[in-house]
């Protein structure tokens, strides 16, 4: 057979397909989500997500050293308090769930990076993103509480923010809350192109977060839509947010690979607690390799432009990165 090119010759041994990847994965870009709830000596595995757990501040140094063992040095909190209320003042307070947390995690784990989401829902006894003016999410009086929470957790030790409420103009006004606190070099990663998606069902029950009435639609975006993600990304990135990100991850690539083209900014994708439990649900009837699906979800993530990539296989997915498997 006459033939000049022939592909294959760059598939013929391991070392070789390794020299010629296209796509280049590192443990430096993984953040965990890790959730914290008020009280004591609590380290509950959550239903919906089989090996996730809910962590006390008592009890999380656990999970913090095991991250910290597997090579994953950032991590993102989210707070469960134990009362909750109209306005989700536990979201701001000084000895709110995640303020604590980074206090203590600063304490015991000072080398790792501490991101938190910023929002409501987890907060507020409706369960929305937002304050409201009888049951419409009201945009503008949120954009105030918004900032108060970014700035309390910047008080308390976080190193970056991650607002996720899908309010218009929360960059604008979280950067300038930030700035005038003597902020400057504190980051924005914003949850800028976010969907209204089914893939968030098990965070609702992990974080007790689902909305008492309606839904998120008024906010969180159209799945239908791919431009507006550019539109949404583009406001954020004249409002000052330094990383964007796409959430969720695998049901968007073409979304995540639209925003990498036209932006000069880290994106960061998160693959969300659905993909998660579909995961855990299709390994544990036999129907797949669990390792390799989460080996090849993550390269997917990676080749469709994510610079960053929040998953809660962060642990894993360093560990096979160590082992050469993927990377």
């Amino acid at each position: 057979m006459d033939m000049t090119i022939r592909p294959r010759r760059l598939r013929g041994g391991q070392t070789l397909r390794k020299m010629v990847r296209e796509t280049r994965m590192d443990a430096s870009s993984l953040i965990y989500p890790m959730f914290v709830i008020d009280g004591d000596n609590i380290e509950e595995e959550i239903p919906t997500m089989p090996g996730q757990f809910r962590y006390s501040v008592d009890r999380m140094h656990y999970e913090l050293e095991r991250l910290e063992k597997a090579g994953v040095s950032q991590v993102m909190f989210f707070g469960i308090p134990a009362v909750k209320d109209e306005i989700g003042s536990q979201a701001y307070a000084e000895d709110g769930i995640v303020q604590r947390a980074l206090r203590e995690a600063r304490r015991r784990f000072p080398d790792l990076y501490y991101i938190t989401d910023v929002c409501m829902c987890e907060y507020t006894s409706h369960g929305h993103c937002g304050l409201l003016h009888g049951e419409h999410v009201d945009n503008d009086s949120t954009l105030e509480q918004l900032a108060k929470i970014a700035v309390s957790h910047v008080d308390a030790g976080a190193d970056m923010v991650a607002p996720s409420d899908m309010m218009d103009g929360r960059i604008m006004v979280i950067r300038s809350a930030l700035d005038g606190k003597g902020y400057l070099d504190v980051p924005i990663m914003s949850y800028a192109v976010k969907y209204a998606s089914s893939f968030y069902g098990p965070f609702r029950d992990a974080a007790g977060s689902a909305p008492s009435f309606g839904d998120r639609k008024g906010y969180q975006m159209d799945y239908h839509n791919r431009r507006e993600g550019l539109k949404e990304a583009g406001l954020d990135l004249e409002e000052g947010a330094d990383i964007l990100m796409v959430k969720p991850a695998l049901a968007y690539l073409d979304v995540l690979s639209d925003v990498k083209q036209e932006t000069l900014v880290p994106v960061a994708a998160y693959s969300v607690s659905g993909e998660y439990a579909m995961v855990k649900a299709a390994a544990d009837a036999g129907f797949v390799d669990e390792d390799s699906i989460i080996c090849e979800m993550a390269v997917s993530t990676y080749r469709a432009g994510a610079d960053i990539y929040l998953t809660y296989f962060a642990k894993e997915l360093a560990g096979f990165m160590k082992e050469g498997r993927i990377g």
